[in-house]
């Protein structure tokens, strides 16, 4: 393979996309930046002139994927307005949508052990996604009683943990962990029951 050291036209994202397909294929710690830099057809040396190291890299890849994220849960959240149960609904199909759709974003933002904090751009587009989530969280707990209206920071934590345990367990093909509803039931049915307990839907009988 020929490098293309400092010559390449975006080199930058050259190695995002690069650390993108080697997250998917060997998870966040099994790759080094010589194999990114390799995959993206530059020299080793040409990667430090845009990340410090692997994890800096791997940062990058979970902001742009915060940045995807939020895009995707703020068009979800829209289409489905004025109805605030519908477009909270939409917000949990869309977490697990962005999830089969984009699984090395999705790796580098919740499974590389990096830091949100890691630098201010990644807390920034990390901020944004779950602002999202929790105004529409609030915007739907306005139909309980203030006395027993859980924090809409509290609500959303609930609903971003159910569909991250449906996302691991069985959207992404865990080995053995293959189930006989498919993931969207689960989480729409899981939502559903947790809605239900708040009073925020009628129940079943």
């Amino acid at each position: 393979m020929t490098k293309r050291g400092y010559h390449h036209g975006n080199l930058r994202q050259a190695l995002v996309e690069a650390a993108l397909h080697l997250i998917e294929a060997k998870g966040p710690t099994g790759f080094t930046l010589s194999e990114a830099a390799k995959q993206a057809g530059v020299t080793p040396a040409a990667v430090y002139r845009h990340f410090k190291g692997r994890e800096d890299l791997i940062a990058e890849a979970g902001r742009q994927g915060y940045v995807m994220f939020a895009d995707l849960m703020q068009h979800a959240y829209d289409k489905y307005q004025p109805s605030a149960l519908a477009a909270f609904e939409a917000t949990g199909r869309a977490y697990l949508a962005f999830a089969r759709k984009h699984p090395g974003h999705y790796i580098a933002m919740f499974e590389s052990g990096i830091s949100v904090n890691r630098t201010p751009e990644l807390a920034d587009a990390a901020a944004r996604a779950r602002a999202i989530l929790e105004r529409a969280a609030a915007d739907l707990s306005q139909h309980i009683p203030e006395s027993k209206r859980p924090p809409a920071s509290m609500f959303s934590a609930h609903v971003l943990a159910m569909s991250h345990g449906v996302v691991e367990l069985y959207a992404r093909n865990s080995p053995g962990a293959a189930s006989p509803f498919p993931p969207e039931d689960l989480l729409e049915s899981g939502i559903g029951i947790y809605l239900r307990g708040l009073g925020l839907i009628a129940s079943d009988d």
